[in-house]
Order: structure tokens, then sequence, then C-alpha cells
């Protein structure tokens, strides 16, 4: 029979459905606590334990296989905790020597079983040849998740560009403004939203025009102002913007090469 120390306490490795388990009496005596206060505090907790997951109920048939560990399963049955049941357990323990405990128990006892079967040194060619196979495999799968990582970083490129080229911009802006912030000459700029007709002018005319599309889609507005000239008349003067959307939307095309 296996076993271990843990804060000076020799206690035995117990395992059921391969992993590593304790019982209530190793708990208490492991914390230094009366009989029977780890399977009270269980019983008052129950309902927030998930059996399989934060602990096993032995059936009393597995008898033989517990008992060569010393320990005996009553005809109710006996239940062990996992890693995760025992730390919703003591989780209310912060004396010195449950931090003590706790760090001891989860490194030594209950993880200390995937530490030593990680890796197994094979022994025999078959097994040699199986573990290298796996091994290749294993190799050619994450490089095709790296690939897959690397083409969606490359997809999202354009958008993340998108999101720092406006970081700075407020609101609406004009034609020339938007083109500064694009990084774009403000005359191509102009020209290219003509050829992708977000924008145009009337013949003979000198004034943009926002398609009505760009403007329900949320990415032109145009906005209304009252100039006065130099003899003192009034007249309204429209002026295309670009929304915020509009500027992420422009910004995303031109990253892609689709405003070229």
């Amino acid at each position: 029979m296996n076993s271990i120390t843990v804060a000076d306490v020799q206690v035995s490795i117990v395992e059921y459905d391969e992993k590593r388990v304790i019982t209530f009496a190793m708990t208490d005596a492991l914390h230094m606590r009366p009989e029977g206060t780890a399977k009270r505090n269980f019983t008052e907790n129950r309902p927030r334990f998930v059996e399989g997951e934060d602990f096993y109920l032995i059936d009393f048939s597995k008898k033989d296989e517990f008992r060569r560990f010393g320990i005996e399963v009553p005809p109710r049955g006996l239940i062990v905790l996992t890693e995760s049941g025992y730390l919703m357990l003591v989780k209310s323990l912060t004396d010195d020597r449950a931090w003590q405990v706790q760090r001891q128990l989860v490194k030594g006892y209950f993880r200390a079983k995937e530490q030593q079967t990680a890796f197994r040194v094979p022994e025999t060619l078959p097994d040699a040849l199986r573990l290298a196979a796996d091994l290749a495999e294993a190799k050619a799968r994450v490089e095709a998740e790296k690939e897959i990582l690397q083409s969606k970083v490359e997809e999202q490129a354009p958008k993340v560009e998108a999101l720092e080229r406006i970081s700075a911009a407020d609101g609406d802006l004009p034609l020339q403004v938007a083109a500064k912030a694009l990084q774009q000459p403000p005359n191509k700029f102009c020209n290219t939203l003509r050829q992708k007709k977000w924008i145009y002018k009337r013949p003979g005319g000198k004034r943009n025009i926002a398609y009505q599309d760009k403007i329900v889609a949320g990415y032109l507005n145009v906005k209304t102002a009252t100039i006065i000239d130099a003899e003192g008349n009034e007249f309204l003067k429209e002026q295309v913007m670009v929304t915020p959307r509009g500027l992420a939307k422009l910004s995303e095309l031109i990253s892609s090469g689709a405003m070229a």
C-alpha cells in the first residue's frame, strides 16, 4: 500500500476512476479536526457538490477494491472527495495548518499522478513506433490549429486597423477631415468615393451628394449649415459627413484593398 506524508501526517494513496481521492477521515486527520467534522460540513453543503466531479459514492460491492487501501466500505456506501470536492470542503479553513495542508495535498497528492504519468518511456519497438506516430499526429494538429489561428488573425487585421484609425475620431467628419483620419489624399479619397458610389455630383454641379443607401446604412450623413456671404445674404449649404460607422467601414475597405 503506497502512502505519502503531508504536513507530518502519513496518508494512504487512494485512487478511484483513475483519480486520486480522499476520505472524510483522511481530511479530519490531516487538518487535525475532530472525527466527523468533514462529513458534517459536507452534509450541510451537500447540494453544492456534484457527484462524479466533486465526489464519488462508492458502492459496497467495491469493498475489496478499497480494502487494499486500508479503507472499509460500509454497507451504505462510502463518499470520497476529488481535488475539487476537497478544496470546496476546506475553503472555510484559514488557519496556518490549513494553508500548509492544502498546498502539499494538491501538489504532492492530487496532481502528483498527473506529473508521474505525463510521459512514459516506451519499452518495446511497437510502443516506440506508436509514440512516434502519436507525436507526429499531435504536431500536425498543432500546425493545423496554428494555420487556422493565423488566418483568423489576418482576417481580423483590417477590422483592428480600422478601430485604430478611428480611435481618435469624434463624431461625424467632413470628407476632407475623414480623408486625413484615414491617411488618404483628399482629392483621391473623394474620387474613390465617387467611383465606389458613396457620393456623386450632379452634372455641372460642384457639391458632393451622398447616395441614399449609404445614408440609410449609417455610413454617411448630411449636415445643413446657414452661410452668410460677404453681402450679408443667408443661404443653406449641405455638406456630406462621414459617420464613425462609415469611417470604420472605409478603413476596413482601405486595409483590405477594396478601395484601391
